[in-house]
């Protein structure tokens, strides 16, 4: 797989985690780490230490916080994101390493360290794949240039070869994304692209996403019957496959279908909302 970035971009973020992991360390000095089998995930990871100098602890944690500015930049290049039991989203490691010091901590300092190491290792991975196309004739291509609803939703299982399930979560949060913003959580998936991208005009309680543009264009139409089609055969064809299916994919047919659905993200993102007139805006 091509990579997006150049090497010296991605050796500079490599850079940054490297920096981040020394202040990091730097800042533990003046902690202890609480026992993992002690209340796990009821009491913060770690505590300052007796005696340490606030003023020390304070200079310390502000050079974390500065590294970490740029090291979790990296986070989403690689996709290291972490799924924590009872968190709706994936969590970025570097972005919220301050958690370990807060009560009910859901992360600890072994998994910031071990989030760290992954992610220099697949940043030297992208290195090498860039160097490798820097020499052929191959476009540049990466998966985390697809739509951010798609990424965001994949990456925590892509980057750990499940690509079945990478799919799956992109195909359910497109879902879950419109449902929300149009305030149409109770329908069901397919239902709910076949109403929302309907060309009739919007109904009382079903808005509709409607391709811009007027209505005699021959674009226009074929972009708004089109839409209907592509997004209620996606749900069908690929996410419902990718839910009921056990077999894995390919690195190759998870990301044949992960761009198709970044492609329809973006087209959806082009299209105007048109609600009925007896309905109100949302908050």
């Amino acid at each position: 797989m091509a990579a997006q970035y150049t090497s010296d971009y991605l050796a500079s973020l490599r850079a940054g985690v490297e920096r981040f992991e020394k202040a990091f360390e730097w800042w533990m000095e003046t902690q202890s780490e609480t026992d993992a089998t002690f209340l796990p995930g009821l009491v913060p990871s770690t505590f300052t230490k007796d005696g340490a100098d606030p003023t020390e602890v304070r200079l310390r944690e502000l050079a974390v916080s500065e590294a970490a500015g740029i090291a979790a930049k990296a986070v989403a290049v690689t996709g290291s994101y972490l799924m924590v039991q009872g968190l709706p989203q994936p969590v970025d490691p570097i972005f919220n390493w301050r958690n370990i010091t807060q009560p009910k901590a859901f992360l600890t300092p072994g998994e910031v360290r071990a989030a760290c190491a992954s992610i220099r290792g697949r940043l030297e991975s992208l290195e090498l794949d860039t160097a490798m196309h820097d020499q052929g004739d191959l476009p540049a291509f990466a998966p985390s240039a697809f739509h951010p609803v798609i990424w965001t939703a994949a990456a925590p299982y892509w980057t750990i070869h499940r690509y079945r399930v990478a799919v799956r979560e992109a195909g359910e949060a497109l879902n879950l994304h419109w449902k929300e913003r149009l305030g149409r959580a109770g329908v069901q998936d397919t239902d709910f692209w076949g109403q929302t991208l309907a060309t009739e005009p919007p109904q009382s309680g079903k808005p509709r996403l409607r391709w811009p543009g007027p209505d005699n264009d021959n674009t226009v139409k074929a972009m708004r019957e089109g839409l209907v089609g592509l997004a209620k055969g996606l749900n069908l064809a690929v996410r419902n496959v990718a839910t009921h299916s056990r077999d894995e994919y390919s690195e190759q047919n998870g990301m044949e279908r992960l761009a198709a659905y970044s492609h329809l993200a973006r087209l959806l993102d082009q299209c105007v909302v048109e609600r009925h007139s007896d309905d109100e805006e949302p908050a």
